[in-house]
């Protein structure tokens, strides 16, 4: 069952969820293995891990540890995952049965491994609600060169968007993009209608052993996630949230964002939320409390009723600047 009311559900580029709580790429086994642990009914979707066209491994061990501060996350995965054959074959099938929303995460090394993943799980459009294109991951060599100008982050997503053409794409971005609101202006023209955004990911990071004098990390660097990044994240989705995504091309309407990083309480979804984003969604979090969810689900229903709006939208991009 369900926690919250129908004062949580949103809406994300047509894609309607139940709540605004999403469970990010990477972060949530391949498709469905959170369910044995989280009751995905009280959630609003699930992100698969980033599908590629072929399997690959990833990085080495070390690839995943608490930063020495405490405060985040660092790891270097480097893309593992099963490649598209095989995810759907043994995977996707099972999206079908969730009791939430499937969002597939798809990345690549060229424009053609986006369309060649994007073009699959398109003819199965039914079994995803809406597609993330990852174009900011730090962990592999030209893993952000995509999503680092507009040009090359709208070229990969206007090649994708003539293969998927009726489904919601999600395109996800640093929050350290350099000017993050020009890139995202230029995806979401390239894309056109169901184009939204997710931002952010992992920013580039390392950290040193200082009596080896080694790497933690086996790839040397790798991403930090977590708390630490939090106010970065909250930054970047207000500053594209009111530098054009207010009044999405005149409509009136909100551009869809899915703010990501550091969400480890209500008040971290709430603050997304208030900066301009439609859903948030969690990641670190779950490798701390894999019920972290549903408790961010409850706090923001009881912050909304608080607030005394009849919905969660609302709020969106409703910080007061007075």
């Amino acid at each position: 069952m369900g926690l919250a009311t129908d004062i949580l559900a949103t809406t994300v580029c047509g894609l309607k969820l139940r709540n605004p709580v999403i469970l990010a790429a990477g972060t949530a086994g391949t498709l469905h293995e959170m369910a044995e642990v989280l009751d995905l009914s009280g959630i609003g979707a699930v992100t698969t891990k980033s599908i590629t066209p072929q399997p690959r491994e990833g990085n080495s061990t070390w690839r995943i540890m608490p930063h020495p501060s405490g405060v985040g996350m660092l790891n270097a995965i480097g893309l593992a995952n099963p490649g598209i054959e095989a995810f759907e074959e043994h995977y996707l099938p099972r999206a079908a049965a969730l009791p939430c929303a499937v969002i597939a995460s798809v990345a690549g090394f060229s424009i053609e491994d986006y369309v060649a993943v994007a073009a699959s799980l398109a003819e199965g459009a039914g079994q995803v609600k809406a597609i993330e294109l990852n174009l900011s991951c730090p962990n592999v060599r030209h893993g952000t060169e995509f999503g680092a100008t507009p040009q090359g982050a709208a070229e990969v997503v206007r090649a994708v968007r003539a293969v998927a053409k009726n489904i919601p794409l999600l395109i996800k971005l640093s929050p350290v993009a350099p000017d993050i609101a020009a890139i995202a202006r230029a995806v979401v023209e390239a894309g056109g209608e169901q184009t939204g955004l997710t931002i952010g990911n992992t920013i580039p990071a390392m950290a040193i052993d200082v009596e080896s004098r080694r790497p933690l990390l086996a790839n040397v660097t790798g991403g930090l996630s977590g708390a630490a990044i939090h106010a970065v994240g909250v930054r970047s989705v207000w500053e594209v949230f009111n530098k054009f995504g207010r009044d999405l091309h005149g409509t009136g309407k909100h551009l869809p964002i899915i703010g990501l990083g550091g969400v480890h309480t209500w008040r971290d979804a709430a603050e997304f939320m208030l900066a301009g984003a439609s859903a948030v969604g969690m990641g670190t979090a779950l490798f701390a409390d894999p019920r972290a969810p549903l408790k961010v689900v409850r706090g923001l229903e009881k912050w909304a009723s608080r607030r005394g709006v009849t919905s969660v939208a609302g709020l969106v991009g409703a910080v007061r600047l007075d």
